[in-house]
C-alpha cells in the first residue's frame, strides 16, 4: 500500500536525494603556481579550492625547515581531528625519492605535510589568509573548506602535488 502511494512521487524523491549525494573524489591535484586544489573524479573537477602554500617559495621542498612545500605524487595516510590548524590531513611525505635527494645532500627531507584549515582561534579570517603563503610547507584552505574535503577524500586517496 505504501509503495503505491509513493510512486507518483518517486522522481521527486530521487531528484531530492541526488542533491544531496556526496561527489566521488578518486584523487586530490595540487597546482602550486596556480595556488589551486582540485578534487578529481577520474578527468572532471569535482571541487577546486584557492590555497596558501609554505612560504618558502614556490620551489619544491628540499629539507627540514624549507618551508616549502612539496612537489610529487603520494597519498593522505592518516586524520588529525584535533590539530591546531582545524582538522587536518596528512600526506605521506616523504617519498623514496624525496628521502633519496635529501640523503645525498646529507639532509633530513622533513614531514609532517598536511591540508589543513586555518590556526584555532582564528578563523574568522576566512578567505584573506591566502593573501600571502604563510604555512611551513603545507596545503591550506578555510576552516569550511578542510571539513569539505575532509568527508569527501578517503584514506588512501593519492595526491598529486604540481609546480
Amino acid at each position: 500500500m505504501l509503495m503505491k502511494r509513493l510512486r507518483p512521487i518517486a522522481p521527486i524523491l530521487l531528484l531530492f536525494g541526488a542533491c544531496f549525494a556526496q561527489p566521488h573524489v578518486d584523487r586530490i591535484v595540487v597546482l602550486k603556481t596556480d595556488h589551486k586544489l582540485l578534487l578529481m573524479d577520474g578527468s572532471s573537477v569535482v571541487k577546486s579550492y584557492a590555497i596558501a602554500l609554505g612560504r618558502g617559495g614556490l620551489e619544491a621542498k628540499q629539507v627540514q625547515g624549507d618551508h616549502r612545500t612539496p612537489e610529487g605524487t603520494y597519498r593522505i595516510d592518516s586524520r588529525l581531528q584535533a590539530s591546531r590548524f582545524h582538522p587536518a590531513l596528512h600526506i605521506s611525505y616523504p617519498n623514496d625519492a624525496d628521502r633519496a635527494r635529501a640523503k645525498s645532500s646529507g639532509a633530513d627531507p622533513g614531514g609532517s605535510i598536511m591540508i589543513h584549515g586555518i590556526r584555532n582561534g582564528l578563523g574568522w579570517v576566512g578567505a584573506t589568509h591566502r593573501w600571502i603563503d604563510w604555512t611551513d610547507g603545507c596545503i591550506a584552505v578555510t576552516d569550511f573548506a578542510i571539513e569539505e574535503i575532509w568527508n569527501l577524500v578517503s584514506d588512501g586517496t593519492p595526491v598529486e602535488i604540481r609546480h
